[in-house]
């Protein structure tokens, strides 16, 4: 390590230490620094990684499959520098990688995981050459900030067939037409998908994206439809049509928000796998984590032992038990336990239909804590909530505390999709809305098992509820 990279290290990891004993996760901050210092930092650390590096990008579902591949290549015995903590720009991979580094031009590490903003995915391929670029899905969001779907898929095209990416494995969602494309004439491309007509969706969602074909315009023909615009699927135009997956998922159960299972199918074999983490969505998650592994030559028994061991990522299908309320909050006069809450991030209409889904599957009516915001990171047009189909789950709630910057909009949404006003209260400040939505159970329902409070959190409304969450003693810090 030069005398000059040093001192720009020691530099940047002081402004961490400050910025974690002033409460926050330094989680980007360091390394923004050290680009600032260094614009080379990423690629000058990330190439002391023995392993090279592997990247993980999709719309939906990005940090909860980096946390599935860590699970899996930890198992596997291989030491990693993972942003685990969800900082996904090129400052959050710069601050990994700052902290992993060693005197004498080492590194803590063998092998670089990270997961990758959309915007940044070939910005940061640039500066680490990977190994591996696995890409889950493109789904309509931020339109504020990301423009329409195709704008990212020619980028994505560009960092796979001309750019940094071009000699990295690609691991692909066969079932998203506009990712399975991007692997089209490209050698070294391995597809995941599922398997399981059992699942098929009656109809396609009307805000599904990806219906016409990159190559010749025309509308694509779905024979099934699993997740937004995810099947199988083929142009009548010019013939291109899903493409076989080698990794891929049959017998899928889905068990409400607590669990799910497939048998996974690999080129190395096949295992059953019981997934500690709800719905469709986390199976493709598993999939593009196996998928990855498998292309770093990991064997079966570590990926499906990782797949078992996985929990969810902070904000994602996590659950947390609420403090015990305080005598002068009860009703009835009658000691009552914790109250569990369930945390399910909503993001944009396709996430959101399938955390909705997910919630039908569970018996009773529902107690809901909607928190819609607007900020940079959520999406300044919120209106993409008409096109979420709380109609599913409209008859079944019981009552929606609805908070955020745009509680009203989502107040709105919610009786226009059939929610009885009277089971509808508005509080926009989070820490009144948590508490007023844990207070109010169901008659008889005395323990965190009898009535869980589902909370469904935009992104940053998210990072606030854990922030409460982590100060009232409740929830982990996510960088801890």
């Amino acid at each position: 390590m030069s005398r000059a990279l040093g001192a720009e290290l020691a530099l940047a990891r002081a402004v961490g230490a400050l910025s974690r004993m002033r409460g926050g996760g330094a989680t980007s901050l360091p390394g923004k620094v050290l680009m600032r210092i260094d614009p080379g930092a990423i690629g000058a650390l990330g190439a002391r990684l023995r392993r090279g590096s592997a990247l993980i990008s999709a719309t939906n579902g990005k940090t909860t499959t980096a946390a599935m591949a860590a699970s899996i290549l930890v198992d596997a015995g291989i030491e990693l520098v993972h942003n685990r903590a969800g900082a996904n720009m090129a400052g959050g991979v710069a601050t990994e990688l700052l902290f992993a580094a060693r005197s004498g031009g080492r590194i803590r590490g063998e092998l670089g995981l990270f997961e990758v903003d959309e915007l940044w995915l070939d910005s940061v391929a640039a500066q680490l050459h990977p190994r591996v670029v696995a890409l889950g899905n493109l789904f309509r969001d931020q339109l504020d900030r990301y423009g329409e779907l195709e704008r990212i898929a020619q980028r994505w095209d560009r960092a796979l067939h001309e750019g940094p990416a071009r000699e990295a494995q690609a691991v692909l969602n066969a079932d998203d037409p506009l990712i399975a494309d991007l692997g089209r004439d490209r050698p070294g491309v391995l597809y995941f998908g599922v398997q399981d007509d059992s699942l098929a969706l009656p109809d396609m969602a009307h805000a599904a994206d990806a219906k016409h074909c990159r190559r010749c315009g025309e509308p694509y023909v779905f024979d099934v439809v699993y997740l937004g615009h995810l099947g199988r699927y083929r142009c009548p135009g010019c013939g291109q049509a899903r493409p076989a997956p080698e990794v891929f998922a049959t017998d899928v159960t889905l068990r409400g928000v607590r669990a799910s299972s497939f048998t996974l199918h690999t080129p190395a074999g096949e295992a059953a796998i019981e997934l500690a983490l709800p719905g469709l969505y986390n199976v493709y998650n598993a999939l593009a984590a196996a998928a990855l592994a498998t292309t770093l030559d990991v064997g079966m028994q570590s990926i499906a032992a990782g797949l078992r061991a996985s929990r969810a990522a902070f904000g994602r299908a996590e659950t947390v038990t609420l403090a015990p309320l305080r005598s002068g909050d009860r009703r009835d006069g009658a000691p009552r336990l914790g109250r569990e809450l369930r945390i399910l991030l909503v993001k944009n209409p396709a996430g959101a239909n399938e955390v909705l889904r997910t919630l039908v599957l569970e018996p009773g009516q529902h107690d809901v804590l909607g928190i819609l915001n607007d900020g940079i990171a959520d999406g300044r047009d919120v209106s993409w909530i008409w096109d979420a189909d709380f109609e599913l789950l409209a008859g079944r709630i019981r009552r929606a505390t609805c908070a955020g910057t745009r509680a009203a909009e989502l107040a709105l949404r919610l009786k226009y999709a059939g929610v009885d006003t009277d089971r509808i209260t508005l509080e926009p400040e989070l820490e009144p809305a948590l508490r007023r939505a844990a207070a109010d159970r169901p008659a008889g329902a005395a323990s965190q098992d009898g009535a869980p409070l589902f909370a469904l959190p935009t992104y940053t409304a998210m990072l606030s509820l854990r922030e409460l969450l982590v100060a009232h003693g409740e929830a982990g810090a996510a960088w801890s």
